[in-house]
């Protein structure tokens, strides 16, 4: 059986046995491919596995597979670690970032399906996240993702008539609809959110960055404060769109709400 090498990075993984492992690989060039690490926990003679002891959730890595046409599950036969993401390990907002950024890869990409842009980006952002730079790039690799992936919310004009928006004008999003909504028509919306127009415009300032193989250059710095809001907006978007629950989205949401505004914490 044909087999092919690739650089992965693993966004999800099942303990199968006691000592094989099933994976859910972002490749490189082969896209999502979900395999199955036979002995992954199985040591040699001489200690170490072909699989370096297993494969960790986040872990990058240069792997060994069989030929994925028409296979819904391949065979990894060979993994080299290449970035353990140590810094990730070490804080526990840069790991529940990445663990989110994994599971909206896991479910929103198809089989099969080559995102060579996207990979590099995830690459460089997971990188990123372990420095205090890491609020500014996760909001851009998730914008940069959804429009790669051709699943952008409309952020410039209404969903609904099409007026063109300015920071200046009350702004509302609708999950439903994908987009933003102007104050004529959000009456008309119930799912809609509201959300400060400067932080709109931050969203679509990003999205104007020239595209480069690595991160966008010259992010602005950004809090949390300005983050939280847009980062709840596309995950309540993400969510309506797969129809489904993200599972470790209660782990990063914030201290704001969708205007920008601090949430209330519940009295003791």
């Amino acid at each position: 059986m044909p087999l092919v090498a690739d650089s992965c990075i693993c966004l999800r993984r099942i303990e199968y046995s006691e000592t094989s492992q099933i994976l859910w690989l972002f490749c490189r060039r082969q896209g999502l491919v979900k395999a199955i690490a036979k002995g992954a926990h199985r040591k040699t003679k001489v200690g170490a596995s072909k699989f370096d002891g297993g494969v960790d959730l986040l872990d990058a890595g240069e792997a060994v597979m069989t030929d994925h046409l028409n296979r819904d599950l391949v065979t990894l036969t060979e993994w080299k670690l290449r970035d353990g993401r140590l810094g990730l390990r070490k804080n526990l907002r840069a790991l529940f970032l990445a663990q989110y950024t994994a599971e909206v890869l896991t479910k929103m990409l198809e089989l099969n399906d080559p995102h060579e842009p996207v990979f590099d980006r995830l690459d460089a952002m997971l990188g990123e996240l372990a420095t205090r730079r890491r609020e500014e790039v996760f909001l851009a690799f998730h914008l940069d993702f959804l429009r790669d992936a051709g699943f952008l919310p409309e952020l410039s004009a209404c969903v609904s008539c099409g007026t063109a928006m300015t920071e200046r004008d009350a702004t509302y999003f609708s999950p439903a609809r994908g987009g933003i909504l102007c104050r004529n028509c959000e009456p008309g919306f119930p799912d809609r959110l509201e959300i400060d127009g400067r932080l709109i415009r931050i969203a679509v300032s990003i999205l104007r960055l020239p595209p480069t193989p690595g991160l966008p250059p010259r992010l602005p710095g950004l809090t949390r404060h300005q983050t939280d809001p847009l980062n709840g907006l596309l995950a309540a978007y993400v969510q309506h769109t797969l129809g489904r629950r993200l599972e470790t989205w209660r782990y990063i949401r914030g201290g704001a709400d969708a205007t920008g505004a601090p949430r209330r914490q519940p009295r003791q």
